[in-house]
């Protein structure tokens, strides 16, 4: 095994892909319940995706100091344009093979490191365009190589048709995030809803002395009210796409959807609960929405 900068002893492809898989076992909590629903090659292959994914996140939100984290994003960047030339590095190694084998377009992940470089310079959104830029860099790419794992018929004969509901997938689930996070964001110096929602409403994000989120009299509960308005549309047009995917594939996009679906709706049932704690969907329902998702229709009708 090598560190990020390391070429050291090579590792096997088993190998390589037992750690992904102990990576998403460790790390991703509802990323699991629907990778779990796939065949053992595409789940391998999804694992490498993720746990590459989690190494960029990882460095995005850790504690190096401003310029070892350019640098070390940097490199990130570099290692997903050629995987294939870290033998010693186990997630390199498994996703240079599952790009062998399925249609991955691994620019997707420059991408990602796009929108990490947008947290280190603290971007401000302005307007729901500009937010829609980062939730595409960090989870609509992560949408379209997960499309390219999936790799349905249809991807050879409309594949931005297909790219598009994939991102549009992956902003509900992005934006479902920002809204679970508010308080979490807020306290790092993060503000990602828009500016000029925030102005609408008559809102000013900040905390108050006990660290919850200022709830501005009511005003704020209304804001998140809207943007998850706007979260359910992008479901209702991102979700177009499962019925394009085979059985397995459908099930677990639709588990993981489904799941931070769930969540969307808890949010939107008691928004409130946003501004003092974390929202999570329960264990059961969790693995209600899994077990529901190996159901979903196949007709696109």
């Amino acid at each position: 095994m090598s560190d990020l900068t390391g070429n050291q002893n090579s590792t096997s492809v088993e190998e390589a892909y037992a750690e992904c898989e102990r990576i998403v076992g460790a790390e991703a909590r509802n990323f699991s319940y629907g990778i779990r629903l796939l065949p053992r090659p595409k789940r391998q292959a999804l694992s490498a995706v993720y746990a590459f994914a989690r190494r960029v996140d990882d460095i995005g939100d850790g504690d190096l100091a401003a310029g070892e984290k350019a640098t070390a994003l940097g490199l990130v960047r570099k290692q997903a344009e050629s995987p294939g030339e870290y033998p010693g590095d186990p997630v390199l190694v498994a996703l240079a093979d599952a790009a062998k084998r399925y249609p991955l377009d691994l620019s997707a992940f420059g991408e990602l490191v796009d929108g990490c470089e947008m947290d280190q310079r603290g971007t401000v959104y302005h307007t729901w365009d500009d937010v829609a830029v980062y939730c595409r860099n960090v989870a609509g790419s992560i949408g379209r190589l997960s499309l390219g794992v999936f790799d349905p018929p249809a991807l050879r004969d409309e594949p931005a048709a297909l790219g598009v509901l994939a991102d549009q997938l992956g902003l509900a689930l992005q934006l479902t995030n920002i809204l679970r996070d508010i308080r979490e964001d807020l306290s790092n110096g993060r503000i990602y809803l828009p500016q000029e929602d925030l102005d609408a409403h008559g809102v000013i994000l900040k905390l108050n002395p006990q660290g919850d989120v200022d709830p501005q009299e009511g005003r704020l509960v209304a804001l998140i009210k809207f943007e998850a308005e706007r979260a359910e549309r992008l479901y209702a047009q991102g979700l177009r796409l499962l019925p394009y995917l085979d059985r397995r594939s459908r099930a677990c996009c639709g588990a993981l959807s489904g799941i931070y679906h769930a969540l969307l709706r808890r949010i939107a049932a008691q928004p409130e609960a946003v501004l003092t704690s974390r929202v999570s969907v329960p264990t059961p329902q969790k693995l209600s929405v899994a077990l529901g998702a190996l159901l979903l229709p196949a007709s696109r009708g």
